[in-house]
């Protein structure tokens, strides 16, 4: 089904064409992936970066480039959180909430607002990062330290402000969402890599047959349970009353309200993840302290009895953000007063607060399974490190939450596409 959208699509002229933009700004994207940032000794990064944890999630996102420290090493991550708040302001602010609803003029001052936000965040964690690591600069002269630091920060959000450009620039000319797709493609470039480090520690005897298919296995059954929840719903019944409008009579039809099981999406694990982030990055700053030590003990994902204090933390963190930003994004009031407003109403309730306390109850149950799977589903990498015993090599369970996600949605918008110009031509 995928293969024959995919060959449809590639048919038509259009699509082709916004296809073939696509994967230009990817190219674009790869080779930016591979430039480094001056002054930085890679041997000692290494060293200070290690292994586990945080920082090897980071890389994945970055396709790579955190720890080779190259101009996209921030990936897009100060834009997602930019977003992010920016959403959340809207729900809080007046302001903002009126800004909203004011069309393609809101929606316009609001993604400025989002840019200006990025380059903020984009440049404090980037100057963050920048001292964090700054026992593995190379700096000429003592009188240049301060400059040189504020170089690679500038440089680091350049690349940061061009990724957020190549995104857009994707939304609007190429096919699917250019944010979400370029986290999708820094995770994707790293299948290579870890197919490679795979064979690599099987020839030389470090890892036995088993181990990789079991590796294997549990991949195919998580990519399996990631389509069904992403996919999965709970169907509201609504039922619209007839309504005469001089001869002709309206309503009367039958529809339902989509609830879906995962509807915060992947935000959740970002959320918690960015916050068990702080104790990590302070940790570089200090390596010899007794915090440091602390962190690195009881705060990584290093397979250990050690890692399960950091597992309940993020599991619960990941609970608490998707029932958090499910209620951001769906307001069950909202919802009541609009089926109420066009002659809507579930069966056996009526309409107004019965509605909303209805959707809420629903709302509250199906969430909580969300996100008990996406905390499961974030802790995975651990547990498979514990069970196949590769120490080595980061297996995310999150990274196939957010490729599969963003090659489902992808794939949706393809076949909408697809559907609508089939439905022009027949109406032609």
């Amino acid at each position: 089904m995928i293969v024959d959208s995919l060959k449809n699509a590639w048919n038509v002229a259009d699509l082709r064409k916004k296809i073939g933009y696509t994967l230009l700004m990817f190219l674009i994207f790869r080779i930016g992936a591979h430039i480094p940032i001056p002054f930085v000794d890679h041997a000692v990064l290494k060293k200070m970066l290690g292994s586990g944890g945080m920082f090897d999630f980071m890389d994945t996102l970055s396709g790579g480039s955190f720890k080779n420290l190259t101009v996209f090493a921030l990936s897009i991550t100060p834009y997602v959180t930019a977003s992010i708040i920016l959403q959340l302001l809207t729900i809080v602010l007046p302001s903002l909430e009126r800004l909203s609803k004011e069309g393609d003029y809101g929606r316009k001052k609001i993604t400025q607002y989002t840019r200006y936000g990025t380059v903020g965040l984009g440049f404090i964690q980037a100057f963050g990062l920048t001292y964090g690591i700054r026992a593995s600069l190379t700096i000429p002269s003592p009188g240049l330290r301060w400059p040189i630091y504020l170089l690679v920060a500038i440089v680091l959000t350049a690349g940061t402000s061009f990724l957020m450009w190549l995104g857009e620039a994707i939304t609007e000319k190429g096919i699917g969402n250019g944010i979400s797709l370029i986290i999708f493609a820094g995770i994707v470039s790293r299948i290579p890599g870890a197919i490679g480090y795979l064979w690599s520690l099987f020839s030389v005897h470090e890892i036995n047959i088993f181990s990789i298919i079991g590796l294997f296995i549990i991949v195919a059954f998580i990519t399996a349970g990631v389509i069904y929840v992403q996919e999965g719903q709970r169907r509201v019944s609504v039922q619209y009353a007839k309504r005469v409008v001089g001869r002709r009579v309206y309503g009367g039809q039958s529809s339902h309200i989509p609830l879906k099981v995962n509807q915060a999406g992947v935000i959740p694990v970002i959320f918690a993840i960015s916050l068990l982030a702080f104790p990590q990055t302070i940790a570089t700053w200090i390596p010899t302290s007794t915090f440091a030590r602390f962190v690195t003990t009881w705060f990584s994902m290093n397979g250990s009895l050690t890692s399960i204090p950091y597992l309940l933390i993020y599991g619960l963190l990941i609970i608490f953000f998707t029932y958090f930003y499910t209620a951001v994004t769906f307001n069950p009031i909202d919802v009541a007063d609009n089926l109420k407003k066009y002659g809507g109403f579930i069966p056996g309730l009526r309409p107004g607060r019965p509605t909303a306390e209805y959707l809420s109850k629903i709302l509250s149950r199906i969430t909580l399974a969300g996100g008990l799977f996406l905390a499961l589903i974030a802790v995975l990498p651990t547990l498979v490190i514990g069970l196949t015993g590769l120490k080595n090599i980061y297996f995310g369970g999150t990274s196939l939450l957010i490729v599969v996600g963003v090659a489902l949605e992808t794939m949706k918008q393809i076949e909408s596409q697809l559907m609508s110009r089939h439905y022009q031509g027949f109406m032609k």
